[in-house]
């Protein structure tokens, strides 16, 4: 973070001279003394003094507002988990809705363990060209534990922090919850559990904390000049590549395609919980990309976190308005579903670049990702590839997209962003298919049985169903 030097006698000054005259009449300036002071300690009062030189750091009420900003807007993104929890329960069929819920809660407790004892040294400390440190766990600083014990010496080394320590880490493990929430909705109805807790701990303590460190963390990709504010390629490419990879190795659900290649519509068992869903990612997304600011503490931080969260809901809007229109040329049908994926394709668009001013820039962008995202998925029907919902053209075609874009209105430089691009699918896809693989050919096997499959998971696997006063009848698979 920037560190600024205080203004405020500057702005006292000011704020004196720009006193009208009438004023200056009425108020004796003998005792002006005494109304200045009265100036300055009500927000002593309300901010309390601050404990340091601001010329050695920031201000204690900068570094507060920097730190809350983190935890307020991690708190939002780890919302996005009911969001996408209820999009994919929503989007199965009831057999199925049960395991929906365990893999979503289950995923977000592995990540946040990984990314505690593992992922963010590799993707944070001492990050050299391509990986970080591999030390074990993650801890508040020095400073910070002698300030709690009441060394009051400590608040400078503190301060130049520029936030608290824990705060930043909050906020970095919610993100790659959300990569392995897009894996759990491609794969849905047919692969076993504790395979995909497998492949989870896999990809959030090595393979996103890599992708991190190229990147974020200082690495190559971030000293060739890439640029991806808050994620299109690192995190949400990062988890449509993984997701690829899975959907390819396990194969289609049973019945999804036809004798003749022909896909079999599967709509949503609960349209309510889908739309729902939505919303909520919508919502999670303003802390996504307005936290990804990183800062809170002075006006051009709030102008800038401003125009990103306006970019940010701009572009949602365009990408689900552009695919509900374009969904019967694409599809030959209005489809309500991938309408409300293009909210999303148009959220993951804008996520690299939302830092522009000219704000009809993320309309265009949210617009084109939500037109590629319907070809996306048309294009996966024809080559019998099944994603159950849209997570592959939602986020691995519109993160390609959105990180390309950055070039349009946000600086980037196209080689180097393209760079980037193959780059992360070239390590992403190959590793992930190389664990899948194992994963398939291992006692476990990554695929239920056809018993089990035809029945739900929720009964087969599980043992509770979602919905248990309706009557479960196994599907006929034949044509």
């Amino acid at each position: 973070m920037i560190r600024r030097d205080s203004r405020l006698p500057n702005n006292l000054i000011q704020n004196v001279k720009r006193i009208p005259n009438a004023v200056r009449e009425i108020v004796p300036w003998r005792i002006a003394p005494v109304y200045l002071g009265g100036f300055i300690a009500v927000p002593a009062f309300l901010l309390g003094e601050p404990s340091v030189d601001f010329a050695e750091g920031i201000s204690e009420s900068e570094f507060v507002f920097n730190s809350f900003s983190f935890l307020i807007w991690g708190v939002l993104v780890m919302w996005m988990c009911a969001g996408f929890t209820m999009l994919e329960s929503g989007s199965v069929r009831t057999k199925n809705a049960s395991m929906i819920c365990m893999k979503n809660i289950g995923l977000y407790s592995i990540a946040g363990l990984a990314f505690f004892f593992v992922g963010y040294n590799l993707m944070y400390v001492d990050v050299g060209d391509f990986i970080g440190s591999l030390r074990f766990m993650y801890t508040s600083s020095a400073p910070e534990v002698a300030l709690l014990e009441g060394d009051a010496d400590a608040l400078p080394a503190v301060l130049e922090q520029d936030y608290s320590t824990m705060s930043d880490w909050f906020f970095q493990m919610v993100f790659v919850a959300t990569t392995a929430s897009i894996v759990s909705g491609a794969l849905a109805e047919r692969v076993r559990m504790w395979s995909f807790f497998l492949f989870t701990l896999v990809l959030t303590a090595v393979i996103y904390p890599v992708v991190g460190a190229w990147t974020w963390g200082g690495g190559w990709l971030a000293q060739m000049g890439f640029q991806d504010f808050a994620g299109s390629t690192i995190v949400h490419s990062t988890g449509g590549w993984a997701a690829l990879a899975g959907v390819m190795i396990a194969g289609a659900r049973l019945g999804k395609f036809r004798r003749n290649g022909e896909a079999r519509p599967t709509p949503p068992s609960n349209v309510l919980i889908v739309t729902l869903g939505i919303f909520i990612l919508w919502f999670g997304w303003f802390g996504f990309n307005g936290g990804s600011q990183l800062k809170l503490g002075t006006a051009s931080d709030v102008i800038a976190m401003s125009n990103v969260l306006v970019n940010t809901n701009l572009a949602a809007a365009a990408g689900i308005v552009v695919s509900l229109a374009f969904s019967r040329f694409i599809l030959g049908r209005m489809d309500l579903v991938v309408g409300l994926n293009g909210a999303i394709a148009g959220l993951v668009a804008i996520t690299a670049g939302p830092t522009m001013t000219d704000h009809y820039w993320a309309v265009i962008i949210g617009a084109i990702g939500g037109i590629l995202c319907t070809a996306g998925t048309k294009l996966l029907e024809k080559l019998k590839i099944d994603d159950v919902v849209g997570a592959i053209p939602a986020h691995l075609v519109a993160g390609i997209w959105g990180t390309i874009a950055v070039c349009i209105a946000a600086g980037g430089d196209i080689v180097t962003q393209l760079v980037g691009v193959l780059a992360v699918g070239a390590f992403v896809f190959p590793v992930s298919w190389l664990l899948w693989k194992a994963l398939a050919l291992s006692p476990l096997g990554i695929r239920v049985e056809r018993d089990v499959e035809e029945l739900g998971q929720d009964a087969g696997e599980l043992g509770i169903e979602a919905y248990p006063e309706f009557v479960l009848m196994p599907e006929n698979y034949d044509d």
